[in-house]
Protein backbone atom coordinates (compact mmCIF):
# COMPACT_ATOMS: atom_id res chain seq x y z
CA UNK A 1 0.00 0.00 0.00
CA UNK A 2 1.16 3.61 -1.21
CA UNK A 3 0.69 6.43 0.06
CA UNK A 4 0.83 9.77 -1.98
CA UNK A 5 4.19 10.83 -0.31
CA UNK A 6 5.41 7.66 -1.21
CA UNK A 7 4.82 8.01 -5.07
CA UNK A 8 5.51 11.41 -5.66
CA UNK A 9 8.86 10.28 -3.33
CA UNK A 10 9.39 7.60 -6.60
CA UNK A 11 8.36 9.89 -9.00
CA UNK A 12 10.46 13.05 -7.99
CA UNK A 13 13.63 11.00 -7.69
CA UNK A 14 13.81 12.03 -4.22
CA UNK A 15 16.09 10.47 -1.35
CA UNK A 16 13.85 7.56 -0.55
CA UNK A 17 13.10 6.75 -4.05
CA UNK A 18 15.10 3.66 -4.54
CA UNK A 19 13.05 2.11 -1.66
CA UNK A 20 9.94 3.04 -3.02
CA UNK A 21 10.89 1.40 -6.51
CA UNK A 22 12.05 -1.90 -4.83
CA UNK A 23 8.40 -1.89 -2.96
CA UNK A 24 6.49 -0.87 -6.46
CA UNK A 25 8.62 -4.24 -8.08
CA UNK A 26 6.32 -6.50 -6.43
CA UNK A 27 3.18 -4.49 -7.42
CA UNK A 28 0.89 -2.83 -4.46
CA UNK A 29 -1.99 -0.91 -4.26
CA UNK A 30 -2.83 2.72 -3.53
CA UNK A 31 -6.07 3.77 -1.96
CA UNK A 32 -8.06 6.01 -4.50
CA UNK A 33 -8.21 9.33 -2.20
CA UNK A 34 -4.59 9.08 -2.22
CA UNK A 35 -4.09 8.35 -6.10
CA UNK A 36 -6.09 11.69 -6.34
CA UNK A 37 -3.73 13.55 -4.35
CA UNK A 38 -0.60 12.30 -6.17
CA UNK A 39 -2.46 13.18 -9.48
CA UNK A 40 -2.94 16.57 -8.08
CA UNK A 41 0.08 17.33 -6.97
CA UNK A 42 1.66 16.16 -10.58
CA UNK A 43 -0.92 18.08 -12.23
CA UNK A 44 -0.34 21.58 -10.14
CA UNK A 45 3.60 21.17 -10.68
CA UNK A 46 3.02 21.49 -14.68
CA UNK A 47 3.53 17.59 -14.87
CA UNK A 48 2.37 14.79 -17.65
CA UNK A 49 -0.05 12.96 -15.66
CA UNK A 50 -0.94 10.76 -18.07
CA UNK A 51 2.54 9.60 -18.08
CA UNK A 52 2.84 9.45 -14.30
CA UNK A 53 0.26 7.37 -13.84
CA UNK A 54 0.79 5.25 -16.56
CA UNK A 55 4.39 4.50 -14.85
CA UNK A 56 3.02 3.53 -12.00
CA UNK A 57 0.27 1.09 -13.20
CA UNK A 58 3.04 -0.25 -15.59
CA UNK A 59 4.47 -1.70 -11.67
CA UNK A 60 1.23 -3.46 -11.29
CA UNK A 61 -0.12 -0.79 -8.76
CA UNK A 62 -3.76 -0.80 -8.27
CA UNK A 63 -6.09 2.05 -7.47
CA UNK A 64 -8.38 0.40 -3.98
CA UNK A 65 -11.55 2.11 -3.32
CA UNK A 66 -12.21 3.39 -0.14
CA UNK A 67 -14.97 1.80 1.59
CA UNK A 68 -17.74 2.98 4.43
CA UNK A 69 -15.74 0.45 6.85
CA UNK A 70 -12.29 2.47 5.88
CA UNK A 71 -14.45 5.76 6.49
CA UNK A 72 -15.25 4.79 9.80
CA UNK A 73 -11.78 3.81 10.54
CA UNK A 74 -10.15 7.25 9.38
CA UNK A 75 -12.50 9.04 11.46
CA UNK A 76 -12.21 6.83 14.68
CA UNK A 77 -8.51 7.62 14.43
CA UNK A 78 -8.24 11.16 14.40
CA UNK A 79 -6.21 13.14 17.13
CA UNK A 80 -5.96 16.81 17.51
CA UNK A 81 -2.34 17.87 16.72
CA UNK A 82 -1.47 14.42 14.96
CA UNK A 83 -0.08 15.48 11.68
CA UNK A 84 -2.15 12.97 9.54
CA UNK A 85 -4.69 14.18 7.27
CA UNK A 86 -8.03 12.61 6.30
CA UNK A 87 -6.39 11.40 3.37
CA UNK A 88 -3.41 9.44 5.71
CA UNK A 89 -5.71 7.99 8.27
CA UNK A 90 -7.76 6.51 4.63
CA UNK A 91 -4.51 4.89 3.24
CA UNK A 92 -4.00 3.81 6.72
CA UNK A 93 -7.23 2.04 7.22
CA UNK A 94 -7.27 0.54 3.97
CA UNK A 95 -3.68 -0.96 4.19
CA UNK A 96 -5.42 -2.06 7.77
CA UNK A 97 -7.93 -3.92 6.22
CA UNK A 98 -6.14 -5.37 3.59
CA UNK A 99 -3.02 -6.28 5.87
CA UNK A 100 -0.91 -4.44 3.88
CA UNK A 101 2.31 -2.91 4.53
CA UNK A 102 1.80 0.84 4.14
CA UNK A 103 4.92 2.71 2.55
CA UNK A 104 4.86 6.63 3.33
CA UNK A 105 7.61 9.30 3.05
CA UNK A 106 5.50 11.32 5.72
CA UNK A 107 7.53 11.35 9.04
CA UNK A 108 4.54 11.93 11.20
CA UNK A 109 2.95 8.43 10.56
CA UNK A 110 5.85 7.55 12.61
CA UNK A 111 7.20 3.62 11.71
CA UNK A 112 4.87 1.51 14.20
CA UNK A 113 3.39 -1.51 13.12
CA UNK A 114 2.53 -2.21 9.10
CA UNK A 115 3.94 1.61 8.31
CA UNK A 116 7.78 1.51 6.44
CA UNK A 117 9.75 4.90 6.07
CA UNK A 118 10.90 5.64 2.87
CA UNK A 119 13.13 8.15 4.23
Amino acid sequence: MFDASALLCFLQGEQGSDLVEDALDSGGACPAVNWSEVAQKVLARGGDWDLAGQLLHSFGLTVEPVIAADAESAARAWRAGDGLSLADRLCLAVGERLHAVVWTADSAWGSAGRVRQVR
